[in-house]
Formats: structure tokens, C-alpha cells, sequence
């Protein structure tokens, strides 16, 4: 059967039905202590009808999931300002709050969301700024203004405003299970299933400007990577060899592409020149080499072998093309995934017979456990550093879940249906303008 593949243009009414049940739900499991108290008033809809979106409710929802901040419940707002002549500070120092965000929405196709932070102990404006976009992207616009927000108190990059992608699989009483490539949110809102199969669907991955991903399908009756840009569903099929065809990755100037082949014998890592479509052979061992990741700064992959014994990360350089060990804690390292600081490194680590998600620092060889569930598996890292998200399992089925890189704040992300993995965060997106 061939697969059902959808673009992203005019895609909302056809594929209603699908996104309902690729719909992610947020459930925050842990949390800093302290976290900061902040007040997102509503933003004043300077228009005609209903508003698009609530912007201030996509704000709030990115700053609470971050674990960071404590927003504060309209309920107990003792006014809710949309401008900086509204704003009286005592009543928000009566609730605590320590900053105030107040912000203005107008324009029925061209959406312009007009904002300013507060900082109530000091009675100053701290930021401000205006986001303009399509209607359509109001909750992008929403998630940008929460980046801003999010940077300006931690000093950390926001990265509400990128993208997931995931696979959801319905199972299928007596038939063979839908797989479904499903783009979404960062907080897992506005799902597009952007491929359909009854063939598995595995390893999706970002090009490093956001506008297309890879991906291994088995429509073709083995596995193949393939290619598709997002703005049109346009894609195309890289290969085709017998045997293992599979984990794409994107180099980071988007010239190159990292896979793992076996027609030439046992699994080893291969290089694609995206251009000319030749290949490389980067490895060349007996044992299983598979896994690749790249290095930010494009000079060295890291992959996991069992070249070893047991699965363990090595790294790869690309000019001296030496093989060296990275991993020796455990018994069991796998899928590695790297920061952008080039620093730390997520993987999937054994302990006690069970799997969990570690971050390792290249700098100082020291690796943190940073899960307790018995199943992790397909970590990504977002573009800022400050979360991964995984796949594992809760209450017997299949969901993403999310932990922060120092493992204090935690929350998973279950569909409505079925079962969902193989997640992969974007890189920091294009603006729609």
C-alpha cells in the first residue's frame, strides 16, 4: 500500500480527523523549587469577533512546562492590564508576583502581538517588543513572545517556538498498524501528520534550517531514506540498497548527510554528499557501527558500536578519520545526541537492567542519570541545551517524555491515542512572516 503523503499547505480541514488523535497533552511531573512567580494579564484583542488565539494562555503554558517560572492563575489577578498606564504594581506585590507581562493583539490576517515585561520589584519595564506574523501562526507568535520572556530572566535561549516531530502508531485489531510522521508544536499543539503507511516509520530527523526532514520508511518493502521539505510535502528516496538503509543525519551546514548502510557487509557509517549524491565510507569494522550524530562544529560524528564487546559511544574525525572511544561508564551506551555548546551529550544509558537517558560532558567525563523510568529510548536535545525529549513507556503504552538536562524538571506527553516515539526537536525555525 502506498503511503499517504501530506504538505503543509491547506492541509488543516483534510486531515482534522487524523490530528485529533496525533494530539499530544502536557503532564508536568516535576518542577525547580522556587520557581518564579510571574503574571501573564490576557492580552487585549484589538479586533473584530473572537480572537484567533488566547496568546497570554500559550504564554502561560510554555512558562509553566519550562519548570522555571510559577505563573500565576487569572483568578487571583487583581486587574488585568493591557497597558503600561494600567498597571499598578502594588496589586501585583500583593500576589507576589515578581515580573508582569501586559501585551495587545490587532490584525485579522496580519497578526501584530505587542508586549511588555515588567519587573514589579523594581516598577520598570524590563522588555518589550512587537511579533508580526500570518493569523495562522498566532500560537507561534505567542511561543516567540514566551523565547523572549524565558531569555531575558534566565539568560538562556527560549525554544517554545520550534517544532516536534514524532510517530504515532494506532494499532490495528487483526490488520497491520497505521504509522503516522506527525510535525507539531513544541507543546505538542497543531499536530500535521505529514506521512501515513502501514509500514513502519522510523528515525526522523531535521535539516539544520528546519525547512525539511529525513526519515526511514518501509514502503518501498525495505527500509529507504528519503527526504522531504515541509512547505510543499515535495521528498525524494536517497537510497535504496539492499540491506540496512537507515538513522539519516544532517550535517550542519546541510551539505551532507551521515546514514548507516550495510551493502557492503556489516552495518558501517556512511557519508552522502546531498548534492552529487555520492557516497563515503566513513567506517569500515566487522562489527555493528550505526547511530550517527554530528558534532556542531561539523569536524567529527559520534556513533555507537559494539566494536567493544557492548554498544558504547566513539567519535569520528572527519579529517584524520581516527576512531577513538568516548563512553566507558556502564555497560551500555547508545544514540547519542549532541548539545550545540558541543559539551554535554545525551544517550541512552544501562543501569541495573533497565534503560534510562544520561547526560554525559565531554569536558569532564562525568555522566548523570537523569531518568528513573525502565524504558527510555530516542533522545533529542533541544536547540537551546535545556531539555530532552524521549520515548518511553507509561501505563503500558508508548509516550514522549521530557527532562532537563540537570534532571530537575520532568513532564511527559501522551497522545490521545495510540502510541507515540521516535521524537526529534528541531532546530531553532524560520520565521513565518
Amino acid at each position: 500500500m502506498k503511503p499517504l503523503l501530506i504538505g503543509l499547505v491547506g492541509v488543516a480541514l483534510a486531515i482534522m480527523a487524523v490530528t485529533a488523535r496525533a494530539q499530544l497533552t502536557i503532564e508536568i511531573t516535576e518542577g525547580v523549587d522556587n520557581p518564579i512567580p510571574i503574571a501573564v494579564s490576557p492580552f487585549a484583542w484589538q479586533g473584530e469577533g473572537a480572537p484567533p488565539e488566547d496568546i497570554a494562555a500559550v504564554i502561560d503554558g510554555d512558562l509553566l512546562r519550562s519548570g522555571q517560572f510559577a505563573p500565576i492563575a487569572r483568578a487571583d489577578m487583581l486587574g488585568r492590564p493591557s497597558t503600561k498606564d494600567e498597571v499598578f504594581f502594588r496589586d501585583w506585590r500583593a500576589i507576589s508576583s515578581e515580573y508582569l507581562l501586559i501585551g495587545r493583539v490587532s490584525g485579522a490576517q496580519q497578526m501584530r502581538v505587542e508586549y511588555e515585561l515588567f519587573d514589579v520589584l523594581r516598577q520598570v519595564v524590563v522588555k518589550s517588543g512587537v511579533e508580526v506574523g500570518p493569523a495562522s501562526e498566532a500560537r507561534m507568535l505567542a511561543h516567540r513572545v514566551a523565547d523572549v520572556v524565558y531569555e531575558h530572566v534566565t539568560s538562556i535561549p527560549g525554544a517554545f517556538a520550534t517544532r516536534l516531530l514524532y510517530v504515532s502508531v494506532t494499532p490495528v485489531p487483526g490488520g497491520d498498524d497505521y504509522y503516522r510522521l506527525t510535525l507539531a508544536d513544541s507543546d505538542g499543539a497543531r499536530p500535521i501528520v505529514l506521512l501515513e503507511s502501514r509500514e513502519p516509520i522510523l528515525s526522523p530527523s531535521w535539516s539544520p534550517d528546519g525547512r525539511s526532514i529525513a526519515y526511514v520508511s518501509f514502503e518501498t518493502g525495505r527500509p529507504a531514506i528519503f527526504r522531504q521539505e515541509l512547505a510543499t510535502g515535495q521528498r525524494e528516496q536517497l537510497t535504496n540498497f539492499k540491506g540496512l538503509n537507515g538513522a539519516p543525519a544532517w550535517s550542519p551546514d546541510g551539505n551532507t548527510m551521515a546514514m548507516v548502510l550495510s551493502k557492503d557487509g556489516s552495518p558501517d557509517i556512511y557519508l552522502m554528499d546531498l548534492a552529487s549524491k555520492r557516497l563515503t565510507r566513513a567506517t569500515t569494522h566487522w562489527a555493528i557501527d550505526t547511530e550517527p550524530t554530528w558534532m556542531p562544529d561539523g569536524r567529527a560524528l559520534l556513533f555507537t558500536s559494539d566494536r567493544g564487546g557492548k554498544p558504547q559511544i566513539y567519535r569520528y574525525d572527519l579529517r584524520s578519520r581516527n576512531v577513538e572511544r568516548v563512553t566507558f561508564e556502564g555497560s551500555y551506551n547508545a544514540r547519542a545526541r549532541v548539545a550545540q555548546d558541543g559539551r554535554n551529550v545525551v544517550m541512552v544509558h544501562q543501569q541495573d537492567r533497565r534503560f534510562h537517558i544520561a547526560v554525559h560532558d565531554l569536558v569532564t567525563n562525568r555522566l548523570q542519570v537523569l531518568t528513573s523510568t525502565e524504558l527510555d529510548e530516542s533522545p533529542s536535545i533541544a536547540p537551546n541545551g535545556s531539555m530532552v525529549l524521549y520515548a518511553t513507556k507509561y501505563a503500558g503504552r508508548g509516550i514522549l517524555a521530557a527532562v532537563s538536562v540537570n534532571g530537575s524538571v520532568k513532564f511527559r506527553l501522551p497522545a490521545r491515542e495510540g502510541e507515540v516515539r521516535e521524537p526529534a526537536w528541531s532546530p531553532f525555525m524560520p520565521r513565518i512572516e
